[in-house]
């Protein structure tokens, strides 16, 4: 069993209450504009850190981060890159790369709304976006992620609030 905290769209803001959620996790996943590489530093040094860049970040994170990034662990293949969309929607970059990989579960961020929902068109993808964890955009509430993977399967999936967007700890 892995246990996973997963967040995106810091823009360089690490919420500490991130540190308090995310103790008892195995690996941190940032899905893109993580904003500073301080930051990717910060959560390297706390657990084992896997990131992909966004479209904000700078060519140091462009440098030491990904646009796509295929992991196994536990049994599923995971993709994740920044900008993704969801069923239906997906970003056409995005939709190549899921059909290429196959992914059982495709993480993506860039739009600050936190959704898990399942793709049945992709042999029934889990689709994971764990909204914003910074203080800038037009999300009301800070969320991440946090969930197993044991064997095959997602268990113990969490939505996080951190606080409001303005609340700056």
């Amino acid at each position: 069993m892995l246990k996973i905290g997963l967040l995106s769209d810091t823009h360089g803001y690490l919420d500490k209450k991130i540190f308090d959620v995310f103790k008892d996790v195995d690996e941190i996943w940032h899905a893109g504009d993580i904003g500073s590489i301080e930051l990717c530093d910060e959560l390297k040094k706390f657990k084992p850190f896997h990131a992909v860049y966004g479209n904000i970040d700078s060519q140091e994170i462009r440098m030491e981060c990904p646009l796509n990034l295929v992991m196994e662990r536990e049994g599923l293949k995971i993709l994740m890159t920044h900008i993704g969309g969801y069923p239906g929607h997906y970003d056409a970059r995005a939709r190549i790369v899921i059909e290429k990989e196959k992914p059982d579960i495709f993480i993506c961020g860039h739009s600050h709304i936190l959704k898990v929902m399942r793709d049945e068109k992709y042999k029934r993808m889990v689709v994971m976006n764990p909204g914003a964890a910074g203080v800038q955009g037009f999300h009301k509430m800070k969320t991440v992620l946090r969930f197993h993977l044991n064997n095959g399967k997602i268990e113990h999936l969490e939505a996080v609030e951190l606080g409001k967007r303005g609340e700056i700890v």
